[in-house]
């Protein structure tokens, strides 16, 4: 699609809004969305999903969700919301949330992982791709020497493929201090015998102390982090930790009825697009421009907001890749508190008012 006609369904998309009481911009007389399949449920509590696209067929691509218990797992599901028992981990201590990086070296090849937080042991899971093996050594130790209540309870975490190759994971926890180090970030390297080690980089990331922090997404593309600092507002920063550690936005303040949760990027052409937002007690999606607005990149407007099914919303993942002849233009992931996952096709929540990619 070309860059000016994303422009023009952009700005049809803002004349279409109508200005809420509060304030903040809705959805003219919007309908809610129906997902195109709901998954299979887990056994315990949903919480974040991921999907993996298949570099050779991306009709058999992967969705990998949280089973968030003492006795939880990451359940591996095919496009239409089947759970695939043979790739299911069981028996992880309270797994949160869960993140794809693509093209990791281990023993000279390039692997694609799922790592998710385990909680409990303070520890990173990570498992390649697509066969869910562990290449962690038993799990990876992180917000070592922490000693505050919970400043070692993982949460949020999300990867980053910087444009060396280099990959890092950047995790949250359930709470920590609010100077500015509340996020670690690390770099994943093959130990030297084919599984993954971390190496701490940077502490950085503000944090209002309202609630907690869970939600974490990198565009690798633009180069930035965001994150729900939830009942407070989305912060961003840079990825790359030699570009440093100063805050770039605070956008999405006052737009949400509870809590800011769930946080993915919706990349279309000309690294056009939108970060999307759930709101956590309204079943509804906050849309933001991706690239800001015409006097910086780091205004962030609310563009619109989308009803949908999917209830108390932690988690969400968005690809816009086609997938198959169920998503052929992307797919969107949304965890539902009825222990599944939702899977939506983009051109439903998009309606007429968002851009849809080729």
């Amino acid at each position: 699609m070309k860059n000016n006609t994303i422009l023009n369904l952009a700005v049809i998309a803002i004349l279409s809004l109508t200005i809420a009481c509060n304030g903040a911009a809705q959805k003219a007389d919007s309908a809610e969305v129906k997902p195109l399949y709901v998954s299979e449920p887990v056994d315990f509590d949903t919480d974040d999903p991921a999907i993996w696209v298949n570099p050779v067929d991306p009709a058999q691509s992967l969705v990998i969700g949280t089973d968030k218990d003492t006795n939880g797992g990451l359940y591996v599901f095919d496009l239409k919301g089947k759970i695939i028992k043979s790739k299911t981990i069981r028996g992880l201590n309270r797994p949160d949330n869960v993140d794809i990086a693509y093209g990791l070296p281990l023993e000279g090849k390039k692997t694609d992982i799922a790592v998710t937080t385990e909680r409990y042991t303070h520890k990173l899971r990570i498992y390649a791709l697509p066969d869910m093996k562990p290449v962690d050594n038993g799990g990876i130790p992180v917000f070592v020497g922490e000693t505050g209540e919970e400043f070692r309870d993982l949460m949020g975490i999300s990867m980053y493929t910087a444009p060396d190759g280099k990959i890092y994971a950047i995790v949250g926890r359930k709470t920590g201090p609010k100077e500015g180090s509340y996020l670690w970030q690390y770099l994943l390297t093959d130990d030297g015998k084919g599984s993954v080690k971390a190496d701490l980089v940077r502490k950085f990331g503000k944090y209002s102390g309202k609630k907690e922090i869970e939600a974490i997404a990198v565009d690798n593309e633009l180069g930035y982090v965001y994150y729900c600092d939830e009942q407070f507002g989305v912060r961003k920063y840079y990825a790359d930790p030699a570009k440093g550690n100063e805050e770039l936005a605070l956008f999405g303040q006052g737009d949400f009825s509870v809590d800011n949760e769930g946080i993915a990027v919706y990349k279309t052409a000309g690294n056009k697009g939108y970060i999307l937002v759930s709101d956590q007690g309204s079943r509804q999606l906050k849309v933001y421009s991706r690239t800001g607005n015409n006097k910086s990149p780091n205004q962030h407007p609310l563009l619109t907001t989308i009803k949908y099914s999917a209830n108390q919303t932690d988690g969400i993942d968005v690809v816009s890749v086609p997938l198959n002849s169920d998503f052929k233009h992307g797919l969107l992931v949304a965890m539902s508190d009825d222990k599944t996952f939702h899977f939506y096709k983009w051109e439903d929540l998009a309606g007429k008012e968002l851009a849809v990619n080729p």
